[in-house]
């Protein structure tokens, strides 16, 4: 199941915007992963990084798994990566202090340094929590699902800071 998950986020990472590919998360469970939108994050005019949503049949919804593959456009320290999360989780008013304590740490001890061109895919796994990959590498994984939501509630929740990579994401533009 591992080796599966990882040899479809490798050619995630590796073709956003292509044709999709096929997941199986646990038999008899298989999802059809296609594309439902990508877009750029840029902050005060530099590209900080390219972004896609893969979901079953291209369509998002919560409750089954998707993937969101994010490729830097440049060098970026782990350490700012997790507090980043940690800050927009934070002002999205979700997790409690425990919480986000706990999150903060394990993100801290996830997340890599990456150097342009690398892609970080996020799997959220509904009612069990995310999986983390670099490269197509197991970064590894935090079995909570609050936190997976709240991690992707930062990209996708309508109250992100980002509403034009969102609105791209979900396919609305």
């Amino acid at each position: 199941m591992r080796t599966l998950l990882r040899l479809v986020l490798i050619a995630l990472a590796a073709t956003i915007g292509s044709a999709g590919a096929v997941i199986e998360l646990a038999p008899p469970q298989r999802y059809a992963l296609q594309p439902v939108g990508q877009g750029t994050f840029s902050w005060l005019g530099l590209r900080i990084y390219d972004a896609a949503l893969w979901a079953p049949d291209g369509r998002l919804a919560l409750s089954r798994p998707f993937a969101l593959v994010v490729r830097y456009a440049r060098a970026i320290d782990g350490e700012s990566i997790a507090e980043r999360s940690i800050e927009e989780i934070e002002r999205l008013g979700l997790g409690n202090p425990e919480q986000l304590g706990r999150w903060s740490a394990r993100l801290r001890g996830l997340m890599p340094d990456v150097a342009a061109g690398d892609a970080v895919a996020g799997v959220h796994r509904p009612g069990e929590g995310a999986r983390f990959y670099l490269n197509g590498r197991l970064l590894g994984e935090i079995d909570d699902a609050a936190f997976s939501r709240a991690f992707f509630a930062i990209w996708l929740d309508p109250r992100t800071s980002a509403p034009e990579l969102r609105a791209a994401l979900i396919g609305e533009r």
